[in-house]
């Protein structure tokens, strides 16, 4: 992954229904859905946060500094399809224009929006909708 940075979208699977203590959102009961949460990788290390984020959902990592580090360390949570907009600090437009329910407060706390986590039944519309997104950037997919 580039260091350059960006925002970014993680299309995470969950499994299993479960509870799981977010922080200082605390508890929050979580559907066997399909999520997407959309993040921004501005700072120095660019999208070096994505591989973390990864290293995190395998188990490499046990240190949570983000929301989604709660949501990402659940042995029942995959990642599914990461997309990038290099260059681009588009982080709330895209979570606010995203087809799902809005996990209210997560992943937002250093902004205005509601949430940066949608959760869904419809993979392929969540996808399609993270395809739209994101292909406005340069460069928007990665596998």
């Amino acid at each position: 992954m580039t260091s350059r940075g960006g925002t970014y979208t993680l299309l995470l699977e969950l499994q299993h229904p479960t509870s799981i203590d977010v922080g200082a959102l605390g508890e929050i009961a979580f559907e066997h859905r399909w999520y997407a949460y959309t993040g921004s990788a501005l700072g120095p290390g660019g999208f070096a946060r994505v591989d973390r984020h990864r290293e995190v959902a395998a188990g490499e990592r046990e240190v949570r500094h983000w929301h989604v580090d709660y949501l990402l360390g659940h042995p029942n949570t995959t990642i599914d399809t990461v997309w990038i907009s290099p260059g681009a600090d588009s982080e709330c437009a895209i979570a606010a224009n995203l087809p799902g329910e809005p996990i209210p407060g997560f992943g937002s706390s250093d902004c205005d929006c509601h949430a940066h986590l949608v959760g869904t039944d419809e993979r392929e519309r969540l996808a399609g909708a993270l395809n739209d997104r994101h292909a406005r950037n340069p460069s928007n997919h990665e596998v």
